[in-house]
């Protein structure tokens, strides 16, 4: 089959790994071309990311506003107006989908609208509606197309009562009850946003803790805080079934037997899968395991001239990680020498309040790593700008080797917790020490002054405990 156009690099997926790395060919001098079905941005920008921070960002509001009399402020009849809640990030998402379209034009980027399947030799075909409208070549070909919500096999998803994160972000109406099936970083931020609002919300997790890819301290902590707030926690508890009908009907087996949950809403929350269905992977040669498609440190795929980045690549499940692997992987078919990513050294950030923010070991694996540990903690209780903004839930933990001082896991439960986190990314790729942070000076008053002092804590030296 003749292609009708010839491009040097071709991106499937419009998603923020693939409209970085088209950006970053452009700037090397590439002619690039993304294909994208949907409106550019991918989940991140449209369904994930950015539309979900606009609503807790409401919801944050509509939390502070209840608690108006502590800092003097009175009000009548507070109340909120859903639609235009769901609305106003609907506008968020939209805003930012058109900058990457602008971003696009800038770049001199073509977008081919549609569904890119590949045929080998460097060819894609294009479709819409199920029938090919063109092919297309190119030399290069990455393969971004990211990844969808998983369920179970005992789940039906309806999108109406038996939910996705998806649907989460626009009910038409605020749900009297839900129950989330999955506490990670999804679950959690949804059941922080409906809780706020007046939704009786009730989490389910077969794991020990919430969020349990975090620290175990941490995550316990902000359970405790999500208890107080009115939201039933179930962990080391299984969901056997679902039904519909006036209710959803959440059978889970639970460490004291089962329990029949009734809700008017069921968050299916528990992670996700590759979008790799119908794309031409095998016939190309490329090897795809249990939904991710394999690839190596500079994204390179099992057939040459293809790539793989973000999350169809497999975890971490996570926008800025598919960003960097984008840049990475064009630096490199362009001839420059990038380092690979330390992907132990990503930040993980989940938005609920108070924020969670975590980079490298975790208290648990440093200890299995058979380390030497000095624990440095500080308290947002004891910080004079926590205090005056009315923001004292949570603490800095920082995880040292006792040996060299240096630092292998930084986790902080609390107000900004979600920016304060570079901080630590940036220490710990100069291999910066406990000594390093603690004799930096930071400004006073400021949230950040808890690193300090934790990092001073791990040596007994902390002034302010």
């Amino acid at each position: 089959m003749t292609p009708q156009r010839t491009f040097d690099l071709l991106v499937v997926g419009g998603g923020p790994g693939g409209y970085t790395a088209a950006i970053r060919a452009a700037q090397l001098g590439m002619k690039a071309a993304v294909i994208e079905r949907d409106a550019l941005g991918g989940v991140c920008l449209n369904w994930g990311c950015i539309p979900t921070k606009a609503l807790l960002k409401n919801a944050k509001l509509y939390s502070d506003f209840k608690h108006a009399a502590d800092f003097g402020i009175s009000y009548k009849d507070l109340s909120f107006d859903w639609p235009k809640i769901i609305a106003r990030s609907r506008k968020v998402a939209t805003i930012n989908s058109k900058g990457v379209e602008y971003l696009f034009k800038k770049n001199k980027i073509e977008h081919i609208s549609g569904f890119g399947k590949l045929l080998g030799k460097g060819m894609v075909e294009v479709s819409k509606d199920g029938k090919p409208v063109e092919t297309v070549s190119a030399k290069h070909i990455i393969v971004a197309t990211g990844a969808r919500a998983r369920t179970l096999p005992n789940i039906t998803i309806d999108r109406k009562q038996v939910i996705t994160a998806a649907e989460a972000m626009v009910l038409p109406k605020l749900p009297a009850s839900m129950v989330i099936i999955g506490a990670g970083a999804i679950g959690v931020e949804f059941a922080y946003f409906y809780n706020a609002f007046g939704t009786k919300v009730t989490m389910v997790e077969m794991m020990p803790n919430i969020l349990p890819v975090e620290d175990k301290e941490l995550s316990r902590l902000l359970e405790s805080n999500f208890k107080k707030s009115g939201i039933d926690i179930l962990t080391e508890s299984k969901v056997e079934s679902v039904g519909t009908g006036k209710d959803v009907k959440v059978v889970v087996v639970t460490k004291d037997g089962k329990k029949e949950l009734k809700a008017d809403i069921a968050l299916v929350a528990i992670g996700v899968q590759g979008n790799v269905e119908n794309m031409g992977l095998e016939q190309a040669g490329v090897k795809v395991d249990r939904s991710w498609i394999q690839a190596d440190d500079f994204s390179k795929t099992s057939a040459e001239g293809i790539y793989a980045i973000g999350d169809v690549a497999g975890p971490p499940w996570l926008a800025h990680v598919a960003a960097k692997e984008g840049i990475v992987c064009v630096e490199k078919i362009a001839g420059k020498n990038p380092q690979p990513i330390d992907y132990e050294n990503i930040p993980g950030c989940t938005y609920c309040q108070p924020q969670v923010a975590s980079v490298g070991m975790t208290e648990e694996q440093a200890i299995a790593a058979g380390k030497e540990l000095k624990i440095g903690r500080f308290p947002f209780s004891a910080s004079g700008k926590a205090r005056a903004i009315g923001e004292t839930d949570g603490l800095v933990k920082l995880i040292f080797d006792a040996k060299y001082g240096e630092l292998l896991g930084a986790h902080i439960l609390g107000s900004e917790s979600t920016e304060m986190i570079a901080e630590l990314c940036v220490a710990k790729t100069l291999e910066t020490t406990v000594d390093g942070i603690a004799g930096t000076i930071h400004a006073h008053p400021t949230l950040s002054e808890a690193i300090m002092e934790a990092a001073e804590n791990a040596y007994g030296h902390a002034i302010s405990i």
